[in-house]
C-alpha cells in the first residue's frame, strides 16, 4: 500500500475544470497513469454547463480522486481551494485541457526531495492540437548553469511548488483573476530557490477557447502584479525621466508639437510621465527654441519637470544619447537611482508602461529594462546559395534561446551605476517588458504618421501655435 492511502501523499495534483467535457477524461487519465503513484488528485469543477460532470463522477470510486463541485469562483479563488484541501507536501496545477506526460510527478519529486531549499521546479512542454496532436515544444533554458536572469516565468500549470513555502508566501492574490503563474513567479524567484527539468513533461493544448489568447488581459494584469508586489515588498528607484525632444517633420507638421486633443504630443507625453508612480524628476532636452519656449510656458508652474537646451549637434539624427544624458546628468542636482529615455515616437506608452518598465528594474535586479514586442516573423540569410532561415525558425521546435524580441516603444530604463559604468543604456543584464501590438505602435515615417492621424481622426489635429 503505498503513502497517499494513509492520507499523506508526497503530492497534490488538482485539475479545473470550466467547460472541457471534451479533454478533462484525458487529463485525468494522464494522473492516474503516472509511474510515480504516491499522490492525490482533486478535481475541481467550476461550475461547468455542459457534460464535464458526468465525466468526473466516472472517476469519484479511485480512492486517490476527491471531486469539488463549486460556482465559478475564478482561477485564483479555486487555487486558494486547493492549497487548503492539500495533503501533500507538493502541489500542481494541471488545467482539464491538457494532460502530462507518464513520469512528470516522478521527476519534479525526486528534484523536490533532494533540495529541501527548493521551492518551485517546472518543465518543457509540448504544443498539441485541440486532437493532442504534438505541434511544436517549449525548451527553457536551464536554471542550474545557463540562467541568473529570472524575468521569463515559468509556465502556471505543471509546475511543482513545495506547499509550505506557498502558504508562508500567502498563496495566491484573489484581487487577479489571471496570469497565476506570473504572481507566483516573481514570489518564489524573489524569495526561494527555483529550477526546471529540460524535458517535456506535460503536453500543453492550444485552441480557440484558450485564456492566454486575450493579450490585453494578460499584459494588463502583469502590469498590476508586478505594481502590487513592488508596493508591497521592494523599494522602487528613485527615477529620472530625459525626454530628448528632436524636430521631426512630416510634411509641415513637426510632431513634437502635433496638437489633439487639446495637447501636444510633447505635452502628452510629460503629463503620462507625471502620472508615473516611479517618475520622480523629468527633464526635457531641445535645440528647438520654440519648442523650448512653449514647454516652459506649459510646466512653469510644475516643479518636477525641468527644461533644458541643449546644442544643435547633440539633436541631429543618428547621434548617440550618451552625450545628452551627460549633459542632463551634470545639470540635475539630485541624486537617482535608475534613469528612463522615453521618446517621443510612440504615443500609445502610458504611465502604467513607464511603472511597469521601473517595476521590472527592481523585481529582477536588472542593470537596464527595454520594452519589447516578441517577433514571430521568420527571417532570412542569404548564403550565395539560398535564403536560408536564420536560428533554423522554420523547425517546428520552439527554443527560448532562439526567440526574437523587438525593441519597440522607445523606452529604456537602467541604472545609475550601471549607466556611469558602462556609458550605456544597456547595460550587462537587461530584462524586457512586452507591449501590446497598440503599445508598439511607432509614427517614424509619413507612413505611420498618417495611419496615426487615421486612428485619432475623433480627435482635432493641429499644430501648436497655428489657428
Amino acid at each position: 500500500m503505498d503513502s497517499s492511502d494513509h492520507n499523506n501523499p508526497v503530492v497534490t495534483v488538482y485539475i479545473t475544470n470550466y467547460n472541457y467535457a471534451a479533454y478533462i477524461e484525458q487529463s485525468i487519465e494522464s494522473v492516474l497513469n503516472q509511474t510515480f503513484q504516491e499522490f492525490e488528485l482533486i478535481i475541481i469543477d467550476d461550475g461547468s454547463t455542459d457534460q464535464s460532470r458526468e465525466i468526473i463522477e466516472r472517476f469519484r470510486s479511485n480512492k486517490k480522486v476527491r471531486i469539488i463541485y463549486q460556482k465559478n469562483k475564478g482561477l485564483n479563488a479555486t487555487n486558494n481551494i486547493a492549497i487548503s484541501e492539500a495533503q501533500g507536501k507538493y502541489i500542481v496545477r494541471l488545467d482539464a485541457d491538457d494532460f502530462l506526460e507518464p513520469s512528470a510527478l516522478g521527476m519534479m519529486s525526486t528534484l523536490m526531495e533532494a533540495d529541501p531549499e527548493l521551492g518551485l521546479v517546472f518543465p518543457d512542454y509540448y504544443y498539441v492540437d485541440e486532437d493532442g496532436n504534438i505541434t511544436g515544444q517549449e525548451r527553457r533554458h536551464h536554471f542550474d548553469d545557463e540562467v541568473t536572469l529570472y524575468d521569463q516565468p515559468a509556465h502556471g500549470a505543471c509546475t511543482m511548488v513545495r506547499l509550505d513555502f506557498l502558504k508562508k508566501l500567502g498563496g495566491y492574490d484573489e484581487e487577479f483573476t489571471c496570469q497565476d503563474g506570473y504572481e507566483l513567479w516573481i514570489k518564489f524567484v524573489t524569495f526561494y530557490k527555483v529550477t526546471n527539468i529540460s524535458r517535456p513533461l506535460f503536453s500543453y493544448r492550444r485552441h480557440g477557447n484558450n485564456l492566454t489568447v486575450n493579450e490585453d488581459r494578460i499584459l494588463n494584469t502583469r502590469k498590476a502584479i508586478k505594481e502590487k508586489f513592488v508596493s508591497s515588498h521592494l523599494q522602487s528607484p528613485k527615477t529620472l525621466a530625459i525626454l530628448p525632444v528632436r524636430d521631426t517633420f512630416f510634411g509641415s507638421v513637426n510632431w513634437p508639437l502635433l496638437e489633439y486633443d487639446g495637447k501636444t504630443v510633447l505635452e502628452r507625453k510629460v503629463r503620462q510621465c507625471l502620472n508615473s508612480r516611479n517618475i520622480n524628476h523629468i527633464v526635457i532636452t531641445s535645440a528647438d527654441k520654440g519648442t523650448l519656449k512653449t514647454t516652459r510656458e506649459v510646466f512653469a508652474s510644475t516643479p518636477e519637470v525641468q527644461v533644458l537646451e541643449r546644442p544643435a549637434e547633440m539633436a541631429r539624427e543618428g547621434v548617440s544619447l550618451k552625450e545628452t544624458i551627460d549633459l542632463v546628468l551634470d545639470q540635475v542636482h539630485s541624486e537617482f537611482d535608475a534613469i528612463a529615455t522615453i521618446s517621443l515616437d510612440f504615443p500609445y506608452v502610458d504611465s502604467s508602461i513607464i511603472d511597469e518598465t521601473v517595476n521590472t528594474l527592481a523585481i529582477f535586479k536588472s542593470d537596464s529594462v527595454i520594452t519589447t514586442r516578441a517577433d514571430l516573423s521568420t527571417y532570412y540569410r542569404h548564403n550565395g546559395n539560398t535564403l536560408k532561415p536564420i536560428l533554423d525558425q522554420n523547425k517546428y521546435t520552439r527554443y527560448e534561446r532562439e526567440a526574437l524580441y523587438k525593441g519597440v516603444g522607445g523606452l529604456v530604463v537602467t541604472t545609475v551605476k550601471s549607466y556611469r559604468k558602462r556609458g550605456s543604456m544597456m547595460g550587462k543584464r537587461i530584462s524586457h517588458v512586452l507591449l501590446t501590438s497598440k503599445e508598439a505602435f511607432g509614427v517614424d515615417d509619413a507612413f505611420h504618421f498618417e495611419v496615426f492621424n487615421q486612428m485619432e481622426r475623433g480627435a482635432k489635429l493641429s499644430v501648436a501655435g497655428e489657428e
